[in-house]
């Protein structure tokens, strides 16, 4: 399915490796941090299971929409 339907991600890591740098000072753990810059560089949502990270990402308002899977679906109109 990624050979026909998948796009390759395009990002600055020099951008994204400051954006995760910023995301930690705000109290972010490095993993979350860099996942959360690099969906901000290359997606058009952020998808968590993670209800607190979700929080967070609401309150430092990321760049991008911050959501759950189920959100996601009402949101796109998925059943």
């Amino acid at each position: 399915m990624l050979a026909e339907f998948g796009m390759k991600a395009e990002y600055d890591v020099l951008k994204t490796r400051t954006r995760a740098d910023h995301l930690y000072s705000l109290k972010f753990g490095v993993a979350d941090a860099a996942h959360v810059a690099f969906a901000e560089a290359s997606s058009d949502f952020f998808i968590s299971c993670d209800d607190r990270l979700i929080r967070k990402c609401r309150k430092a308002n990321i760049d991008i929409p911050a959501m759950n899977p189920v959100e996601f679906c009402v949101k796109e109109n998925l059943r």
